[in-house]
């Protein structure tokens, strides 16, 4: 189990797990998820990335995508 907080952030954003990356990234502000959402993006786009990498990453931003959803229309 890695005790690196980092490595620990990673690995629940790209772990494809829904609650896992909402735990994880509920806590960022803003502009922390504007800058993990531009990466992840660049990670589901560019090459050099594994098929996995790609998936998880496209999970991730799922998720993103969800959050700022609600964030945006509360209630809704």
């Amino acid at each position: 189990m890695p005790t690196d907080p980092l490595e620990k952030f990673w690995n629940a954003v790209l772990s494809r797990q829904p609650q896992r990356i909402r735990s994880a990234v509920k806590p960022l502000d803003t502009a922390a998820r504007h800058a993990l959402a531009e990466h992840l993006q660049r990670m589901v786009s560019e090459e050099g990335w594994m098929p996995q990498q790609r998936d998880s990453a496209q999970a991730a931003l799922d998720v993103l995508s969800d959050l700022d959803s609600s964030i945006e229309k509360p209630g809704a």
